[in-house]
């Protein structure tokens, strides 16, 4: 078939993250993988726009990171829940070569 066209190895996750415009409350979602160009995520009750910034926290191994992403893709899965791909705008150094170890591994 066709060759793999992603920049990152993708890294299952299950954790619960939260996400929000930079200028509202953090809603949770339910991350799906992560890698180190940024998070599939599925999220409930919030309608997310292309090119929308967010703000976006969730754990790399021990860490807490809140990072700035920016929406690349939003499919709606059924009539209350999205899933949304974003990609990193801003992010810790540290976090970002946790997420380049663990794409290795």
């Amino acid at each position: 078939m066709g060759s793999e066209r992603r920049k990152y190895p993708r890294l299952p996750t299950e954790q619960v993250i939260s996400v929000a415009p930079l200028s509202e409350v953090e809603r949770v979602a339910y991350g799906k993988n992560i890698s180190p160009g940024g998070i599939c995520f599925e999220v409930v009750g919030v309608e997310l726009d292309l090119g929308e910034v967010l703000r976006v926290t969730f754990n790399v191994e021990d860490e807490t990171v809140v990072a700035v992403a920016r929406v690349n893709w939003a499919t709606e899965l059924d009539a209350f829940t999205q899933e949304v791909g974003i990609e990193f705008v801003e992010i810790a150094p540290s976090a970002l070569r946790s997420l380049q170890d663990a794409a290795l591994d």
